[in-house]
C-alpha cells in the first residue's frame, strides 16, 4: 500500500499522484469519467484536482461541469470521507475574479455541484491583482472558520503576491496557504524552480504541480514526424523537434528501458523527487492511461538519473 503524504502544513495525506479532473466533461464523458475515478481509488489514490471553470471553454458548456461529474461520483460511490477534493475558484464565467463576494458565492456553487458540504483544499485559480490579498485571505479565512473549506492553497501566483498573502495570514492571525500549484515540468522549469519555489520552501508549503507531463509532451508520444490525434496536440508544438526537447526524450526513454517502466512515469517520478513537490497533477481520459501515472508512487530514480535529467533539461 502505497503511504499517503502531508499536505504542507494540513491535516490532508495525499496520494503522490493528483488526478486531474479537467478531462472529465471534455474529452471524457460521464462514463468514461467514473471509470477512471473507480480505477483510481480502487489503486489507492485519494487526491482529485478540480476547478469550478473547467470546461467552459468546449462549446455547449458553462462552467462547472467537471466538479458536477465527480459530486455525482461522489454521491454514487458513497466514499466522500475517503477522498480529498480539490478546487479553484476565479475563472468560472459567472464568477471571476477574487473579491471577497466572487470568493463565497462561487464557493457556494461548487460545494453544491460537488454535492458535499465541504471543500478539502480551494485554491485561488489566477491572482487577482486587482483585489488586495487582505481581502482575498479574509474571504478564505471565512469559509476556513465557518466549515466550508479545510485548507486553503494558490495557483499562477507571484512570488511577491504569495509572500504577501502568507504575511498577512500571520499577521491577522487568519487561515494561512499550504499549497500552491505551480506549471512546472521538465521542459517547464523555470515556472516555478527560483523565487517562488523559493517562498514555498521557506514558508512550508507543498507544491502540486500542474502540466506534469507537458500537456502529453512528456508522454513520448508525441515526437518529430508522428501524428497523434489529441484535443491538446496544439499545445506540445512548442516543444516538439526542438533540442531541449529531444534531449529530455532521450534521458526519458533511456531510464524507462533501466527500470522497466513508461516515460510519463519516470517524468513525473522528477517531478515528485523535487523540493516541495507533494503530488504532481495527471490526468486520464481513459482507464488505459491511469496505469503510467499511478506507477510513480512506486518508482524511485537515483541521484544520478535526477541529475541525468538536470542535465537534459536545463
Amino acid at each position: 500500500m502505497t503511504s499517503l503524504r502531508p499536505l504542507g502544513s494540513s491535516d490532508l495525506e495525499v496520494f503522490p499522484l493528483s488526478l486531474g479532473g479537467n478531462v472529465f466533461g471534455w474529452t471524457a464523458d460521464r462514463a468514461a469519467s467514473f471509470a477512471v475515478l473507480d480505477a483510481y481509488t480502487a489503486a489507492g489514490g485519494n487526491f482529485i484536482d478540480t476547478a469550478d471553470a473547467y470546461s467552459a471553454w468546449v462549446d455547449g458548456n458553462k462552467g462547472g461541469e467537471s466538479e458536477t461529474l465527480i459530486g455525482e461520483w461522489l454521491a454514487e460511490r458513497g466514499n466522500r470521507s475517503d477522498v480529498v477534493v480539490a478546487t479553484k475558484v476565479g475563472s468560472h464565467p459567472e464568477y471571476k475574479g477574487l473579491s471577497a463576494a466572487t470568493i463565497k458565492g462561487a464557493a457556494d456553487a461548487s460545494l453544491r455541484r460537488l454535492g458535499t458540504d465541504h471543500i478539502d483544499l480551494y485554491y485561488t485559480h489566477f491572482d487577482d491583482t486587482s483585489v488586495p490579498v487582505e481581502e482575498i485571505i479574509g474571504a478564505l479565512d471565512e469559509l476556513v472558520r465557518v466549515g466550508k473549506v479545510r485548507a486553503i492553497a494558490a495557483s499562477n501566483i507571484s512570488p511577491e503576491r504569495l509572500q504577501e498573502s502568507l504575511d498577512v495570514s500571520d499577521r491577522e492571525g487568519l487561515a494561512r496557504y499550504v499549497a500552491l500549484q505551480p506549471h512546472y515540468n521538465l521542459v517547464s522549469r523555470d515556472t516555478y524552480e527560483g523565487p517562488l519555489q523559493e517562498v514555498a520552501s521557506r514558508s512550508g508549503l507543498a507544491a502540486v504541480p500542474y502540466f506534469g507531463l507537458a500537456a502529453g509532451y512528456l508522454t513520448g508520444k508525441y515526437r518529430a514526424g508522428a501524428r497523434v490525434e489529441s484535443a491538446r496536440s496544439s499545445r506540445v508544438e512548442a516543444y516538439v523537434g526542438t533540442e531541449r526537447g529531444d534531449r529530455v526524450l532521450a534521458a526519458l526513454d533511456e531510464i524507462a528501458q533501466a527500470h522497466g517502466a513508461q516515460v510519463p512515469t519516470v517524468a513525473l517520478a522528477w517531478l515528485a523527487a523535487q523540493p516541495t513537490v507533494a503530488a504532481p497533477i495527471a490526468s486520464a481520459r481513459t482507464v488505459e492511461q491511469l496505469p503510467a501515472l499511478l506507477a510513480v508512487a512506486d518508482l524511485e530514480l537515483t541521484e544520478a538519473e535526477i541529475a541525468a535529467l538536470n542535465a537534459a533539461s536545463a
